[in-house]
């Protein structure tokens, strides 16, 4: 991912968000993975590359394919090719494991240093954590309640840092016809949010460890 792009946080875990098509091509993706059939989980996300960090939809897991790879210690040819994709190092499944945490506790010790997060936008524990939580409640408190409504599955900050400076992450909420763009600028986050049904709907923040500002309002 270079500089300035856009990556996608697939917070959705109802399967009813989506058209039966969409739902039953990712179980194709999360069952290859689970399968341990690289071959084809490689062919889907050639064709839905936007898929790479998506988990089945409603899993209890929040398993990627990353961490799948993980898990059953697949070649490091395979691993490469997803992270080529955009897979992310530092996605956490739902035990708060990265995939380098799953490979190491399976002993698959090809993986280590491959999997190891690189970090390209250091951000200190203590601060990401506080940021996020910001985050969450802005998002809570900005989406009409359609997060807490969709159950959505709110971002992980942590994945931001391992992103070039610049780019953001694009967070859409359904029912909202639009959601959160945000991106970090070294220890404070912008976040853009609209709704394209809703006339001057923008708004842009600014959220710091000491508090959430409101920057600007009315430009979509």
């Amino acid at each position: 991912m270079a500089a300035g792009e856009t990556a996608d946080w697939d917070g959705v875990t109802t399967r009813d968000a989506y058209k039966a098509a969409v739902v039953a091509a990712r179980d194709e993706l999360a069952d290859a993975a689970r399968d341990n059939t690289w071959a084809r989980v490689l062919e889907i996300l050639t064709a839905h590359p936007g898929w790479v960090n998506a988990t089945r939809i409603g899993s209890r897991s929040g398993y990627a394919p990353l961490h799948q790879a993980a898990w059953h210690g697949a070649s490091p040819g395979v691993a490469g090719r997803l992270l080529d994709l955009g897979a992310w190092r530092t996605l956490r499944a739902s035990s708060g494991e990265r995939a380098a945490d799953i490979a190491a506790a399976r002993g698959h010790t090809q993986l280590r240093n491959l999997l190891e997060p690189v970090i390209r936008q250091p951000v200190p524990a203590t601060t990401l954590a506080a940021l996020q939580s910001r985050l969450h409640r802005l998002i809570e408190e900005e989406s009409y309640a359609l997060a807490a409504q969709h159950r959505l599955r709110l971002p992980q900050l942590e994945i931001v840092t391992e992103l070039p400076a610049g780019s953001r992450v694009w967070f859409p909420v359904p029912g909202m016809y639009g959601g959160f763009s945000f991106r970090l600028e070294e220890d404070a986050l912008l976040v853009e949010s609209w709704s394209r049904v809703v006339e001057g709907s923008g708004q842009r923040h600014r959220i710091t460890v000491d508090g959430t500002a409101l920057l600007e309002t009315g430009f979509v």
